[in-house]
């Protein structure tokens, strides 16, 4: 039930809350390279006009106070605490996705020439979180260019701040009686040798959203399905370009973590973190794989694993751990050595890559005649994944974003290649 912020939250002024379940993995392993920083990116037909962006920046500050909060260190666990600084508004000349300063907002907005970024921690929010606040201040922007907007997002009128809006969703649907979920074997990782500094790089490969969507359906699956398939498809042919007594040839499961955006199956209007993920898999003790197999399996393991009881469970696995009175009581210190360890073991070596997809996002009519297309680049990955690859669609464009921080194009060339030879339009440009 939607509940109005009272004086001891948000728009008081001075607030603080805990971590959500998603978030608290990630102050033990942030470092120089694993920032957890991710990015999203509005293309604009013309040059940000500064004046209008930054009054626009701060009514969405404004509308959701609970995102200039810094991270806080306390004896058992870390929180977020309100922050009296503005959000800032910079050029967008430093390297992106870099860790947040201690003490700093999780959050900044880079802007250069026609591009608008917002880069957040995922202690913050994760993707969808992260993009309504952008969208909030992409409206507000297109308003103070002299756009008619709906009625609706006339963000100069009081509105009340929901305690669902910042609330840990993932706590509200929590069952206690459901077992937890069963660790799986360790996964098939890209044998690509790392950049040795400035690691992070970025390719972004556009194609016409109406191609992806016509070669996905004709399969019968949705473009998110599609595209697992491919990255699939893509590490079994990299997997099977290597000779035979290569080390990373021991592991013959291959999977990719797809990120799922819980808002979908649950009713929450949280703005936080609130995503799960399903681990499509192949595995090739069985033999090769054709790609219709891929797409076959890759859709029924989905739909699976996206059923809300299995969903259900997942959180269960996730926010039961932490209730245990014997993990509470145990210093921060401690917490983060054995969330580190849990982060690489029964994580990261459970999955071959990441592939997040934002869907299409939707805007009013005026906003959206602003804007080319947009951008979502997923976190560094760390140097077991390699790679990693952000979608997000608007309008008639879709943009794949390849996180990339070894000294090989090889994965991205073969991905683009594929498509190519479906006859999709592809165009790409790197920033590495």
């Amino acid at each position: 039930m939607d509940t109005e912020i009272k004086n001891t939250a948000p728009n008081s002024g001075k607030f603080w809350f805990a971590l959500d379940n998603a978030a608290k993995i990630y102050p033990a392993i942030i470092n120089e390279n694993v920032t957890a920083v991710f990015r999203l990116t509005a293309r604009l037909k013309q040059p940000v006009k500064i004046k209008p962006f930054r009054k626009a920046v701060l009514q969405a500050e404004k509308r959701f106070p609970f995102f200039r909060v810094q991270l806080k260190e306390g004896f058992f666990w870390y929180y977020l605490e309100y922050l009296s600084k503005h959000i800032s508004v910079e050029p967008d000349d430093k390297p992106p996705c870099r860790k947040f300063p201690k003490g700093s907002l999780l959050i900044r907005i880079p802007v250069e020439g026609n591009n608008i970024s917002i880069e957040c921690s995922h202690i913050l929010t994760d993707g969808s979180g992260a993009l309504e606040f952008f969208k909030t201040i992409l409206i507000a922007y297109s308003g103070e260019c002299g756009t008619e907007i709906p009625s609706e997002y006339h963000f100069n009128e009081p509105t009340a701040i929901l305690a669902e809006e910042y609330e840990d969703a993932y706590n509200r649907f929590f069952k206690a009686e459901i077992p937890p979920m069963v660790k799986r074997s360790k996964a098939f990782h890209l044998p690509f040798s790392l950049r040795p500094s400035s690691r992070f790089s970025r390719l972004n490969a556009m194609m016409p959203l109406e191609q992806m969507k016509e070669i996905s359906h004709a399969k019968g699956v949705s473009i998110t399905v599609y595209l697992t398939s491919v990255y699939l498809f893509i590490l079994q042919e990299i997997y099977e370009s290597l000779n035979a007594f290569s080390n990373h040839k021991k592991r013959k499961k291959l999977r990719v973590q797809v990120p799922v955006n819980l808002r979908n199956i649950f009713p929450s209007k949280t703005m936080r973190n609130f995503s799960l993920f399903v681990m499509p898999e192949i595995d090739l003790r069985l033999g090769h794989y054709e790609f219709d197999e891929i797409i076959k399996s890759v859709y029924h393991q989905t739909k699976l694993e996206t059923d809300e009881k299995l969903i259900h469970k997942n959180i269960s696995r996730n926010v039961g751990s932490e209730r245990k009175l014997f993990i509470r009581g145990i210093p921060l210190f401690l917490k983060g050595l054995i969330l580190r360890m849990k982060y690489y073991s029964l994580g990261t070596s459970q999955y071959s890559g990441v592939l997040t997809n934002l869907g299409k996002i939707d805007l009013p009519d005026e906003t959206g005649k602003l804007i080319n297309y947009f951008i979502m680049t997923p976190p560094p990955p760390n140097k077991m994944l390699k790679i990693s690859c952000g979608v997000a669609g608007f309008g008639d464009n879709l943009v794949l974003s390849f996180g990339n921080i070894t000294q090989s194009l090889e994965f991205e060339k073969k991905f683009m290649q594929f498509l190519r030879d479906q006859n999709i339009s592809v165009e790409w440009e790197t920033n590495r």
